[in-house]
């Protein structure tokens, strides 16, 4: 999930440059949302690893 943000977040920076900037807009957008999709799964997981120990 980490790799489609990346790769997101590449498209934005290069339509940015080409002057494309509804697409990078888009792209950006989309890879902010699924870095932050990714880190709540992370704290879940943290969180949970944590209950299982105990």
């Amino acid at each position: 999930m980490l790799y489609y943000a990346v790769v997101f977040l590449v498209i934005a920076l290069v339509a940015g440059l080409l002057g494309f900037s509804g697409i990078a807009g888009a792209s950006a957008g989309i890879a902010q949302i699924l870095f932050f999709v990714f880190l709540a799964l992370l704290v879940l997981s943290l969180i949970a690893g944590l209950f299982r120990r105990a």
